[in-house]
Parts: C-alpha cells; structure tokens; sequence
C-alpha cells in the first residue's frame, strides 16, 4: 500500500508547494521550508524502509514529522487564522492504508493536539471570539479519519479474500504475478536483490494418512504461525501448493536468505506442529542485484529444494546467486 501511495503523496506536495508559492506574497515564504523538511523526512523512510526489519517505524516517524512540519507552517500563517489548519486532515487519510486501528487512533490525538495547539495555544483571544475558524477544521479531521478507516476496512477485508490462503493466512498464487512485476520493476530502481526461499514439508503426505486431515490443516497452520514469527514485515510468504512455501525477501542477498532459511527451519523443528515432530526443507537462491527475474530464481531455488530433499531432508541448501557455489545447512 506505501507504494502505492507515494507517487500520491508526490503529487499532493507538489499541490500544497505550488499553493503556498501562490499565497507566498501574502503569507510569507517561510512555510516553504517546513514543507521541504516533510518531503526530506519521507524520502529518507522510503530509502530505509527495504533495510529495516520493522519498516514501519520509519513510515510512522516521517508522518509525525509531516503533521508537525504543517502545524509549524500553520503558526507561520497566521495560527488560528491561517488558511492552512485544516491541512493537518490530510496525512490522516493515508494512516488507515498502512496501520491498524491503534495507530490510526493515535495519529488522530497527535494531530488533534497539533491543531488546537497551533489555534487555541497560539491565538486563545482569536479563537475565543470567533471558535468556527477551530471548530470546522476538527470536524473535517475526524470525518475523514472516519471514512477513511471504513473505506480501508472494507478494501482490506475484500482483498484479504482474494489473495490470503484461508487456512494459514499466507498469501496465495492470485496475488504472486502482480507482486513480481512490483519486485522486478523495484529491483530496477533500488539496484538490490531479491532473496528466495521455497520450503516444503518433509513426508507430509504420511502425517494426512496416519494422523487425518484436521491433524494435516493444524500442522500447516502452526507451521505458518512459526515462519512467520522470523519475517520481516515486508517478507512475502506464500503458500503454493499443498505443503509448499514461498518465500520473497526484497533486498536480501542469498547469504541473507541463506540465514533467514535456517532459522525458520530451526522454527520449524521446535514448533511441535499439530502436537507432532516436523520439519522442513529449504532451497534458497537470491537474485542478482537489479536483475529479478523470477522464473530464473525459482528455478535454482527449486532445483536447491530437491537437493535439500535428496540429501536427507530437514536441511536449508542454496545455489547461491545466479552463477554462485552450492551451500547446505545441516
């Protein structure tokens, strides 16, 4: 969703920069600076954000900095009587698209805090009395909380259906294509890797016939619960087949990879998934950096599995990147 958002928040600034250089012979050039500071902050979270293992509290620093960058540029312009107050409503409506309810609820105080402390703290005499030029700009900030936060469940909940697995929550192969294309064309800009990892459940099919099928769905169910304890919040993880995952990790090296395979192999094993002993194969490969061609990648991560799998199974093996040396873990 932040993707898809920041050629939306580009353009939104590139709008209120040409307002505040059109109303700049009235109100002063110096809300200009404030606005270069927010543009600053977030280019410096997108950059970050492929390298943190929790993205996003950079995305959320840099929108706290953008609410208080706008509360600067309204006390520049006039405080309560500035035309801008209710410009603070606008970085609300993106917090419903990458964070929950706590978030969006928090966002809400500060920025409520924001607006009355740059209103009523720096102009109680004008707000006292005149109070709409308050009053009008807080009801706009909480009806578009509002909205936005059912427009965003209701997309999330229709989405979810489409692309979640609905027994372990993973993504499924509806959503693979389209997040591919996004890899590759964002492996082009960034100039990183891709990591992959595919996994498969070791002699699944005897735990279905011995145990039943409600004892195979809990295992592939605790086995999910378990990676994902060791994913990034922007690892991918995929179910493609019946006991098979996928696993894309945007700018990871297969040295990366290769690590992060083990541990969700040690995850694994400890799990005690479904109330029994499993484990897991793992083959991993990483892409050359710029270069995310995923039919390529799976292919080596594939061929990488089967030799996990041939050599005893319960082991992390990895071709490497393209052209790379064979590794396995034990």
């Amino acid at each position: 969703m932040d993707r898809r958002i920041t050629p939306m928040r580009t353009a939104t600034f590139v709008v209120l920069g040409a307002a505040l250089i059109a109303s700049g012979p009235w109100l002063g050039w110096w809300p200009l600076l404030p606005m270069a500071l927010a543009v600053i902050a977030f280019s410096l979270a997108r950059l970050l954000t492929p390298r943190m293992r929790h993205p996003e509290y950079a995305t959320a620093a840099a929108w706290v900095l953008s609410q208080i960058t706008i509360a600067i540029s309204i006390a520049l312009t006039g405080a309560a009587t500035s035309p801008a107050v209710g410009w603070l409503a606008i970085p609300v409506v993106t917090l419903s698209a990458r964070f929950d309810r706590r978030v969006v609820f928090a966002g809400l105080t500060l920025t409520t805090l924001l607006m009355l402390g740059v209103t009523v703290g720096a102009g109680w005499s004008d707000v006292a009395a005149n109070p709409t030029p308050v009053i009008a700009p807080l009801a706009l900030l909480a009806s578009i909380a509002l909205l936005s936060m059912a427009l965003m469940t209701s997309d999330v909940e229709h989405r979810s259906k489409s692309v979640l697995d609905p027994l372990t929550g993973m993504l499924n192969r509806v959503s693979l294509d389209s997040r591919v294309a996004e890899l590759r064309q964002q492996a082009r800009m960034t100039h990183e890797p891709v990591g992959v990892i595919i996994g498969d459940i070791d002699h699944f099919k005897p735990i279905n016939d011995e145990h039943g099928h409600s004892v195979g769905d809990a295992v592939l169910v605790d086995i999910a619960a378990a990676m994902r304890t060791e994913l990034r919040a922007f690892d991918l993880a995929y179910r493609i087949g019946g006991e098979e995952f996928l696993i894309l990790l945007p700018g990871a090296h297969a040295a990366d990879a290769l690590d992060l395979a083990e541990r969700l192999r040690r995850a694994v094993e400890s799990a005690r998934a479904g109330g029994l002993r499993v484990t897991m194969s793992f083959g991993v490969t990483g892409s050359s950096p710029g270069d995310f061609e995923y039919e390529t990648v799976f292919a080596a991560a594939d061929a990488a599995l089967y030799g996990a799998k041939s050599a005893g199974r319960n082991r992390v093996q990895s071709t490497g990147e393209p052209g790379g040396r064979d590794l396995a873990v034990a």
